[in-house]
């Protein structure tokens, strides 16, 4: 089984209500999911995933310092886990701060100067950092994942995160 990073945009009043009853907040994750109908572009998607590249993706961006912790979210929704750990999330003024911040970030910049055997060291999930090319892996969901927090900005979306 593998651990995967989970994205839902929010709007404003489904954040309000689940900050008002965060036990309630399942029923709503899952509704958004089971009605998102095929695969949307990532700018219109209210779920995303970035599968098993959350825990690299975290450390590059806490590695350049950016702004908004967007693989964890920075509040607490609740104290019970939606897989492997709470489910957190990020106010509409953060997702439109990370979303900018993503703008002027390339991947290529994210993994500038990076050894893999950093992320080895780190034992950054899942073990696969033996060779140079391992720092690829997470580039074709920069840009997706960028679209999405992107989308979300735009219609002034929070957004709820966790680690399934």
């Amino acid at each position: 089984m593998s651990m995967n990073g989970e994205y839902l945009r929010v709007t404003p009043g489904e954040l309000g209500r689940a900050l008002a009853d965060p036990e309630r907040a399942w029923d709503l994750a899952a509704a958004i999911q089971d009605a998102q109908v095929g695969d949307p572009a990532p700018a219109e998607a209210r779920h995303f995933t970035t599968h098993q590249t959350w825990h690299m993706l975290g450390f590059l961006l806490r590695r350049s310092a950016f702004p908004v912790d967007i693989v964890h979210g920075e509040e607490t929704l609740l104290a019970d886990d939606w897989g492997y750990e709470p489910p957190r999330y990020l106010t509409p003024d953060r997702v439109r701060l990370a979303a900018d911040a993503l703008h002027r970030t390339t991947y290529d910049q994210l993994i500038q100067g990076v050894d893999p055997s950093e992320l080895a060291k780190a034992e950054i999930y899942p073990d696969i950092w033996d060779s140079p090319d391992s720092l690829e892996w997470a580039g074709d969901l920069f840009t997706p994942l960028t679209e999405f927090f992107r989308g979300a900005a735009s219609t002034g979306h929070a957004m709820l995160l966790w680690i399934d």
